[in-house]
């Protein structure tokens, strides 16, 4: 499913799409979706959005003098695997639009559509974020680490640090791709025991894991009481843990703009993005499978808590076909907006445990498929 960047930027198209817009009417639902009907009618009204971890919310707020008279409707989306907001007009919607918002004349007419390929994404009518998830890496840094240290005594941090990272309960935002880039770069193997990687931190210092062999720095640089106070915000920045490498990692993919993580190969905005990985599929790192069959990239020594008998396997160039156990997350087949679209956002998906097994990697398949046959060197009687 799409991650804490993919869900803020999917917030931010929506309020930058539907600034100025008027909409009217009733909300539209497609006849095949299981998800509910939404009870809402106005004959003029705004939309905004706004994320929280891997969260959307999309508030309906009537005009004054709206008619029928009505308070505003807050729906809370999951965007489940492929789940995206797309802008299109009205006479040309894209496949897949499972909820609709129409825009009211005069104008072009619009379509505020909610596209979900694969139809795991849902809404529900509450308008309340869903209880038991943490604090967003993005939005509540200091609840969301307050959270994390507060609660080391809770089960999941005896598991490896690549699992608890997906634990929404303590890094509500945080998934698959994210969870690699971070290990990468702080050199944690991922099956270190979480518990082990954080505990140092409520201490305030600051752990280097190096394959199974731990460094501990009694004081943090940066809260050496010698140093100067922009010497200490230098050494901060030089020397992030792991909570806030949760919060700055995100937050360098909501700063490159664009959609973020997905398989739009070729797109200029999804260009920086793929730039921007360094380990995440990336050619040279390795991959295993966690308990729950997701895939973490890492480099080196998997850890201490490996699953025994687990195959390593090693990325290959971009012109060597993969096999299953090289793949990475599902990704829904790319689809092209209307012409006249204004601008559609698309969230990527994350695998969750409970659904498909892992799919194509972020290469795009027509070529792949071309590979696989010029690979192949004959062709089967």
């Amino acid at each position: 499913m799409p991650e804490g960047p993919e869900l803020h930027l999917a917030s931010r198209f929506v309020n930058e799409a539907c600034r100025g817009l008027v909409f009217g009417g009733c909300v539209e639902k497609s006849p095949i979706s299981r998800n509910p009907e939404v009870p809402f009618e106005s004959s003029a009204y705004y939309i905004s959005a706004a994320a929280r971890g891997k969260e959307l919310r999309l508030t309906l707020s009537p005009l004054p003098g709206a008619q029928p008279p009505r308070e505003p409707l807050a729906l809370i989306f999951h965007f489940g695997m492929s789940g995206s907001f797309q802008l299109a007009p009205s006479n040309a919607l894209p496949p897949h639009a499972h909820l609709r918002f129409y825009t009211a004349p005069p104008g072009p007419p619009l379509t505020l559509c909610f596209v979900d390929i694969r139809r795991f994404g849902h809404w529900d009518l509450s308008g309340e974020w869903q209880p038991g998830r943490g604090p967003c890496v993005l939005l509540e840094y200091e609840q969301f680490r307050e959270n994390v240290l507060r609660n080391l005594a809770d089960k999941v941090f005896d598991r490896p640090i690549c699992e608890a990272l997906l634990d929404q309960r303590f890094f509500n935002g945080i998934g698959n791709y994210l969870r690699a880039e971070i290990l990468y770069r702080l050199r944690i193997p991922p099956f270190e025991k979480a518990r082990t990687v954080l505990e140092a931190l409520k201490q305030h210092r600051l752990v280097r894991v190096q394959g199974r062999r731990h460094t501990h720095l009694p004081v943090r640089p940066d809260r050496s009481p010698k140093l100067t106070l922009s010497q200490k915000i230098k050494a901060k920045l030089q020397n992030p843990d792991l909570l806030e490498l949760c919060h700055s990692v995100p937050k360098e993919v909501v700063q490159l703009g664009g959609k973020g993580y997905g398989q739009a190969s070729g797109e200029d905005d999804f260009a920086p993005f793929r730039a921007w990985l360094q380990c995440y599929g990336m050619v040279g790192m390795r991959s295993l499978r966690d308990r729950h069959g997701r895939t973490i990239w890492f480099q080196g020594d998997p850890g201490p808590l490996a699953p025994k008998g687990g195959k390593s396997h090693k990325k290959k160039s971009s012109g060597a076909q993969r096999g299953p156990g090289d793949r990475v997350e599902d990704h829904p087949p790319p689809s092209k907006a209307p012409s006249g679209t204004r601008r559609a956002w698309r969230g990527l998906p994350e695998r969750t445990t409970a659904q498909q097994p892992e799919g194509t990697s972020l290469q795009d398949p027509k070529r792949e498929e071309e590979r696989a046959k010029a690979n192949s060197g004959c062709c089967r009687p």
